[in-house]
């Protein structure tokens, strides 16, 4: 089989990669039948020459192979008809913005693999960015209190070299004692901010003692949804009801908002779903919250203060609790807020290691060799010039009814 790495063409660019150089030897060493050629580019993290040095094949372009993987969404002309691609495709919850994409995947015979359904059979997503968002989202949140506070300066994450650059930053966070983290989430995002604050040296509680004790250390807490939802009729929480039935339930997240500092929310929100706190909660004298790193960033979503993503150039901004109006940092009665939407994206080199990791542990396998569980299957959303059965559910959104 010939695998290509396609050049990103997004715009601004992404320099993260499918796979680094020395996970692409990995490949070619581990399965002899495989031969990778990288497309040229002038933007990855990883240079040509890097990949070149290794043995591997630099070419002008990928008309020649039979599966294609890449990053971010392929533009519409740098589709291959007739091959395997392998990208996020944001498609799959309809996303207008590209429905083109998926009838022009269609219209030229495109066989679309996404990343974002791979999964075991249980549903559990096997690769994702999830963790460096939670690792550079939280790194960021403590940029947004030092601009906050003025009390220090955190080189930028995407202005380091690495991960290990972005950790030699951390001592220079001055928190006072019992400052209070509120994390809500349980997936790979909080698991990578969970390890930035235990780097720092974060203390973890239990909700219980986040919110009747005071600390003489800061502190954080890690809430998964019966401590944040309840059930409308006061009925027992049962967290398989939470994830099917999401409507049936209200948010009981304000009583952690009134002694919490900051807000790191890394959970997935259901559109049906009750938000975390109201526009209400928070022109409350009561809220407490000054600084919220929204790694979730639903626009117009379960968190009113989040009113637009920031950028990796400009990642903070301030609003006004009572008007919801983007105003000056440090502002009367304002929040800060932390809401860039592409976080991997300030350490490609780190993600990008991590996610290829995790296609070569849980992926390759189900693709060259072997695949009883039909995970190659069900992550293939066209084939044969259609929808595949699994997407039949997409019909209306491909015809644009």
């Amino acid at each position: 089989m010939k695998i290509g790495i396609i050049r990103e063409g997004k715009t601004p660019p992404d320099k993260r990669v499918p796979f680094t150089p020395q996970q692409c030897k990995l490949i070619v060493d581990t399965y002899p039948g495989v031969e990778l050629f990288i497309e040229k580019s002038p933007i990855r993290a990883f240079s040509d020459a890097e990949y070149e040095a290794l043995g591997l094949k630099i070419v002008e372009d990928l008309t020649h192979v039979d599966l294609i993987f890449g990053v971010k969404e392929v533009n519409i002309e740098d589709l291959i008809p007739n091959k395997t691609h392998f990208f996020f495709s944001h498609t799959i919850k309809e996303q207008p913005y590209n429905r083109d994409l998926l009838q022009a995947v269609i219209d030229k015979n495109v066989q679309l693999l996404d990343y974002e359904v791979l999964t075991e059979p249980n549903g559990r997503r096997l690769v994702g960015f999830g963790r460096y968002a939670g690792i550079v989202g939280t790194y960021n949140a403590f940029i947004a209190h030092g601009v906050r506070t003025g009390k220090y300066t955190l080189k930028p994450a995407n202005k380091c070299e690495d991960r290990k650059e972005l950790e030699s930053e951390l001592p220079k966070i001055s928190l006072p004692k019992n400052y209070k983290i509120a994390l809500t989430g349980l997936g790979r995002v909080a698991g990578g901010s969970i390890e930035i604050l235990q780097k720092m040296g974060v203390k973890q509680v239990d909700a219980t003692s986040f919110l009747s004790q005071e600390f003489n250390e800061p502190v954080f807490t890690q809430l998964s949804v019966e401590e944040y939802f309840k059930k409308k009729d006061g009925r027992p929480f049962d967290r398989n009801d939470a994830y099917a039935n999401a409507k049936d339930f209200d948010s009981d997240f304000v009583k952690y908002a009134q002694v919490a500092n900051m807000y790191i929310p890394c959970h997935f929100w259901d559109a049906e779903g009750p938000i975390i706190f109201s526009k209400e909660d928070l022109a409350s004298s009561e809220f407490n919250i000054e600084v919220i790193a929204d790694i979730s960033c639903d626009i117009a979503g379960p968190i009113p203060s989040t009113i637009r993503p920031s950028t990796v150039a400009d990642p903070i901004y301030e609003v006004n609790r009572n008007t919801l109006q983007e105003v000056s940092i440090s502002s009367e009665d304002s929040i800060t807020v932390m809401a860039v939407d592409n976080l991997p994206c300030e350490l490609p080199k780190d993600a990008s290691e991590d996610f290829g990791g995790e296609l070569i542990n849980s992926v390759l396998p189900a693709l060259l060799v072997h695949d009883p569980d039909s995970i190659i299957d069900r992550a293939t959303i066209t084939k044969n010039g259609d929808l595949n059965s699994h997407f039949e559910y997409l019909r209306g959104y491909l015809e644009g009814k």
